[in-house]
């Protein structure tokens, strides 16, 4: 009796061809070996299913019941199979209704989606994209299980499992944003007059400190967190307002400033440049449709600019 941890499933398309063209030499032919050596796989799948399979008589070579029996079922097994291990279809942008997954902070979302929303909506007018707001505790299993397609934001926040995927974006700087005609910022701002400056901070858990507040202990200084908000817009339009003043990434403030009585200076500070990353997980690298939305995000941050 054959028994399917010895028998060699390669033996199956063997028996296909066999039964299609009802000759040895055929069927050798169309699986590129000699007629030898398809005689020998013919003595094994006879062995392998204890049946002759094909018998040779005046009329040619004629498939046994038990053959006949078999010829369906084998092929529709070869059918299912091929489909698992062919390449899957590339993803149609423009016919999928598709629905994505993306978790970002709301700097990333404000800047990124004026040209991302545009791109989709041309290329892919039945597709959704869901944004999520990103949390403290890093979503590993949602990348992991599918919930979540990709994940944006500050590589040095997100600090993302070596084994991820994880690809820049764009860099960015902090800038020192005021209100225009703030009686004692500007472009020379010192690090004194920074210090004694009322300050807003944008916390999303709507506390603790920044990467300011860390550069500055280290140098045994301090700044006065006057007011802390956990939302990227009411921030400049009470700064817009006051005399506080807020660090803000450069790019966010020069989109902020066209739009508000805003101005922003460098911070007199001598913080690293942050980088924005992409980070995916490598189950789904090779998906059709995450490899498309990864190279529409590439698009649109290479339109923002340098």
């Amino acid at each position: 009796m054959a028994d399917l941890r010895t028998f060699d499933l390669n033996l199956l398309v063997a028996f296909d061809l066999l039964m299609r063209e009802r000759s040895v030499s055929r069927a050798a032919e169309r699986m590129f070996i000699s007629q030898s050596a398809m005689s020998h796989v013919l003595q094994r799948l006879r062995q392998q299913l204890e049946d002759p399979l094909l018998v040779k008589t005046p009329a040619g070579m004629v498939p046994t019941a038990r053959a006949l029996a078999l010829v369906e079922p084998v092929a529709a097994v070869l059918k299912e199979v091929e489909g698992l291990i062919k390449a899957p279809a590339p993803f149609d942008p423009a016919g999928s209704r598709r629905s994505f997954a993306i978790a970002a902070t709301d700097y990333v979302e404000a800047l990124l989606l004026p040209k991302l929303a545009p791109r989709i909506a041309r290329q892919a007018p039945g597709v959704n994209v869901n944004f999520k707001r990103t949390s403290s505790r890093f979503p590993l299993e949602a990348l992991e299980q599918g919930d979540i397609d990709l994940l944006l934001g500050f590589e040095v926040m997100l600090n993302p499992p070596k084994h991820l995927h994880c690809q820049t974006l764009f860099e960015d700087c902090m800038v020192c944003v005021a209100r225009l005609g703030h009686p004692i910022v500007n472009p020379q701002l010192t690090l004194e007059e920074y210090i004694g400056l009322p300050h807003i901070m944008l916390s999303g858990t709507g506390a603790g400190s920044g990467q300011v507040d860390s550069w500055l202990g280290e140098r045994g200084l301090e700044r006065r967190v006057a007011l802390t908000v956990s939302h990227f817009l009411s921030a400049p339009l009470i700064v817009a307002q006051t005399d506080m003043v807020m660090a803000f990434p450069k790019r966010a403030a020069e989109q902020l400033a066209q739009n508000q009585p805003l101005q922003w200076v460098p911070l007199p500070l001598d913080l690293p440049d942050y980088a924005t990353v992409m980070v995916w997980h490598p189950l789904h690298d090779r998906e059709p449709a995450n490899a498309w939305l990864r190279g529409e995000i590439r698009a649109a941050c290479a339109e923002l600019g340098t």
